[in-house]
């Protein structure tokens, strides 16, 4: 059975149990603070088991793409070495909100393996919830019982909270779960070994492939279990895991999952899957990690320094790195394959072949980006095993080569044995602990319980028609971070706060109290579907009514801003082409930030052709025209754009000046007027075909304009307030150009004069002609002095130093090529020694390489020890 046929097979089977089948949820994640990526099935549903949202089918079934970096099994840095762990991967699930629970899960999953797709009843196994005396909780005999009426008893396996507990983090909905698992090895070895000895025990055979997760508790912050007041089914089946299963192979990469790459990979590389472990293990690395960064750059993440951006550049890196250094590829190659992943994945996830270009490009930059980074820590590693005493290389110097250059400790460890020498991993893996146990301390968070104030289900947001409100608190709670300390976060029954999304900054203002308290609200967020708000301190009475008041200016400069990238989008689209589509943005009240897909670099008579359309829309003082919870195909079909890389409910939010039609739903102008103007700031690239604009609009382009008339009154000023500053500067640079003329020719002809001096002070010393000498010229001249002797003179070998501040040495080291050749004479190495002694260092080519260094003092000791070399 082909993969696509058997995630058709599930989807169908739940749809004919009147599940809702919805698509795939984006894999990145924007709006949730407390994830980067959906790393399991329900991840896109929390806020149904929360109760802070109402589904419009109480059963929903889906393929979710997801991604695992890091917890149980999912060390980065152990994906490949087995053959059924993963980054990114699809769970099939199906979920129940209050409806059906643990009977039709159980019977329902049964029925599918056995009787749709024909599983073997006689291989599977399943495990149930042992209890836990810690939580007080008892062996989940209802699962227990419905189990026993299907399978027999010994194939129910008791299981511990580790194995058979489920939580969504250290609070929130929780439960027993039942894990399905089969055992696919051969006859032979079920003979030998009873095959409920090996479930849970990481046999690559014997797997779980379906997890049954009944949600009846909620964990309270002091860790304590109460009962949900409704019950919950989350069901989540490893689908690569299943085709294993269904298509009779041993290894989830022996599957049509991950077979065409790995002939791609066999085609490009010149290797064989299946001959060598090394190059085994590289390929399934390879083939595991394009997938996850492709659907990654498909929903909207490209590789970069920070957050989830990293994390996306870590494994697209892995990947590098086991081609560089097991499969011989010294050049990009990786950014090759997407076309067969789109080609295979396109039907069931069409975001990945509309971005296959964007793909494509990216990885293909990020590649050759790193492989050079690869080349630079290669130079750095030789120069550490040069300065290493000894045989063993410092674990700090190997994690300095990690941490700053982006270089692979594997990789070092593999150069530095084939050269002879050992890295210290021992101390490399305690300098990793300690960068970990920073960022883990900087990082660390307590939150509190939700107390309840007033049982309020839904939380209006009004901020589209009002910036104030009396309100109550719904609930609070506190949570504690190294960074900010004490916090609290409130929850009104409604508010016109805007909480952080779709690329704007949050609302910030304040609590009004009767006696005249002021609370003041720091950010404003989204979780889980609730308006969060931030203080410092809570009110003396929480029950009292405030009135919430949001910073108009704060709110009035964002909004600007917001509206300016929608017609900044339509601007692009009219002067650069349709191609052009939305990847990301910022907007704050001091500036916009705005990235899109294009080719090229946008050119100065573009940006002021896209400038000017902006303000001829603001001129116009278009009107805004809201349209609020309209079907989203009604969106669409009116034109309005919308973004890739976000998740849409049924209903939308759409915005329209004149004709740009965007689904949003920030904050904006009632008319463009109010924008005020438009002012491009910079233009340039995130990555390969990706660039990024930023912009001020409103106040912040009256600051610009006043800061550039300040500019142009001081130069004024400057050049003696001429009549035409232009041609004064232009009468400048002219003088200036003849003066540098006049000074090349002085120089030209003191180097001439010198060069005569330095031939008379030539000294032969073991066959060489040889000066080591202080001059006064500068970097140019000498190079110039040093190949016009070195062709009028054999055997040369000079050394040149020159001080041209108090704070500042140069060294010039020039060797004729014969000599550097015949007797082994580096220019680059004596330069790279001497120049510790002016507390620098340099290099270059055998026959002439520089140093620089800030320590003119030592140029007498450098000109004596020069001779050395000889």
């Amino acid at each position: 059975m082909k993969s696509q046929e058997i995630r058709t097979k599930f989807l169908d089977f739940f749809k004919s149990k009147q599940h809702d089948i919805v698509p795939s949820a984006p894999m990145v994640l924007k709006n949730d603070p407390t994830l980067m990526f959906t790393n399991s099935g329900m991840a896109p549903f929390k806020e149904f088991f929360l109760g802070n949202a109402t589904p419009k089918n109480n059963r929903i079934s889906d393929s979710q793409k997801c991604l695992r970096v890091s917890g149980k099994h999912n060390d980065l840095e152990e994906v490949g070495y087995d053959t059924y762990h993963h980054t990114m991967f699809e769970m099939l699930g199906n979920w129940s909100f209050g409806d059906y629970f643990k009977k039709e899960a159980i019977t329902w999953a049964w029925e599918l393996l056995t009787e749709v797709y024909k599983i073997d009843k006689n291989i599977l196994y399943v495990t149930i919830f042992e209890g836990d005396e810690k939580d007080g909780t008892k062996i989940d005999q209802e699962a227990y019982n419905f189990w026993k009426a299907i399978i027999p008893e010994d194939r129910i396996l008791m299981g511990n909270k580790k194995d058979n507990f489920w939580e969504m983090g250290e609070q929130g909905p929780c439960g027993p779960c039942s894990e399905i698992h089969v055992d696919i090895r051969s006859e032979e070895e079920k003979a030998k070994v009873n095959g409920k000895s090996l479930v849970n025990e990481d046999h690559p055979q014997v797997v779980e492939i379906w997890n049954l997760v009944f949600m009846q508790y909620n964990r309270k912050a002091d860790g304590s279990l109460e009962e949900l007041p409704s019950k919950h089914i989350d069901t989540g089946m490893g689908f690569e895991r299943l085709c294993m299963v269904l298509q009779d192979v041993q290894s989830n990469y022996d599957t049509d999952v991950f077979t065409p790459l790995i002939r791609e990979i066999e085609t490009i590389t010149d290797v064989s899957y299946g001959t060598n472990e090394k190059i085994d293990v590289a390929i399934r690395v390879i083939a595991d990690h394009v997938r996850a960064v492709s659907f990654a750059i498909a929903d909207g993440q490209l590789p970069s320094n920070t957050g989830a951006g990293y994390v996306i550049r870590r494994i697209l890196r892995r990947a590098i790195r086991y081609g560089f250094t097991f499969l011989n590829q010294k050049e990009a190659f990786i950014y090759k394959l997407v076309e067969t992943l789109s080609h295979q994945m396109g039907d069931a996830f069409p975001e990945i072949k509309k971005q296959t270009t964007l793909i494509h490009n990216v990885i293909r930059e990020e590649e050759q980006s790193f492989l050079r980074t690869l080349d630079q820590g290669l130079l750095l590693l030789d120069r550490v095993i040069e300065t290493t005493e000894g045989k063993t290389i410092s674990g700090k110097k190997a994690f300095e080569l990690y941490d700053t250059f982006g270089f692979p400790s594997d990789l070092t460890e593999l150069i530095a044995r084939e050269k002879g020498f050992q890295v210290d991993i021992e101390n490399f893996n305690a300098e990793l602990k300690k960068q970990k146990d920073r960022s883990r301390a900087a990082s660390a968070s307590e939150t509190g319980d939700w107390i309840v104030l007033i049982e309020d289900d839904i939380e209006e947001f009004i901020g589209y028609d009002t910036l104030r409100s009396n309100i109550k608190i719904t609930r609070y709670r506190k949570v504690t971070t190294k960074k900010d300390g004490d916090q609290y976060q409130l929850v009104f029954n409604l508010t016109p706060f805007y909480p952080e999304g779709g690329g704007q900054v949050g609302d910030r203002g304040a609590l009004e109290a009767p006696n005249g308290d002021v609370i003041y609200i720091t950010d404003t967020k989204k979780e889980n579907n609730v308006i969060i708000h931030f203080t410092k301190n809570l009110p003396k009475n929480l029950h009292e009514t405030f009135k919430a008041v949001v910073n108009d200016e704060f709110r009035k400069l964002s909004a600007s801003n917001h509206s300016a990238t929608h017609l900044l989008h339509q601007a692009l689209r009219a002067v650069l082409g349709d191609h052009v589509e939305q990847k990301g943005s910022l907007v704050n009240p001091k500036y916009l930030r705005f990235d899109f897909s294009h080719f090229s670099k946008v050119d100065s008579d573009q940006l002021k052709e896209i400038e000017e359309f902006v303000n001829a829309r603001i001129r116009e003082n278009l009107s805004l025209e809201e349209k609020r919870n309209i079907p989203m195909e009604q969106a669409i079909e009116e034109g309005a754009i919308a973004l890739f890389g976000e998740k849409y409910g049924d209903c939308v939010r759409t915005i329209r000046f004149g004709k740009s039609m965007e689904l949003c739903g920030g904050t904006h102008v009632q008319q463009t007027g109010d924008i005020w103007y438009f002012k491009v700031k910079s233009e340039g690239a995130v990555a390969a075909g990706i660039r990024r604009i930023e912009a001020i609009t409103n106040i912040a382009v009256g600051d610009y304009f006043e800061d550039v008339e300040r500019t142009y009154n001081n130069i004024k000023q400057q050049l003696k307030n001429p009549k035409d500053v232009v041609k004064s500067i232009s009468s400048l640079q002219d003088e200036n150009t003849i003066l540098k003329k006049q000074i090349e020719q002085l120089l030209k002809d003191k180097a001439k004069n010198i060069k005569g001096d330095i031939k008379n002070q030539l000294k032969e010393i073991n066959g060489v002609q040889f000066l080591a000498t202080q001059i006064d010229l500068d970097s140019n001249g000498i190079k110039s002095l040093s190949f016009e002797l070195g062709s009028e003179i054999d055997n040369l070998f000079l050394l040149f130093a020159t001080a041209p501040s108090k704070e500042k040495a140069m060294l010039t080291c020039y060797i004729s090529k014969d000599l550097a050749e015949n007797r082994g004479y580096d220019a680059g190495k004596v330069v790279r020694e001497l120049g510790k002694l002016i507390h620098g260092g340099g290099g270059g080519q055998n026959f002439f390489a520089t140093a620089g260094g800030k320590n003119p003092g030592g140029i007498t000791k450098v000109l004596e020890k020069a001779v050395e070399y000889i």
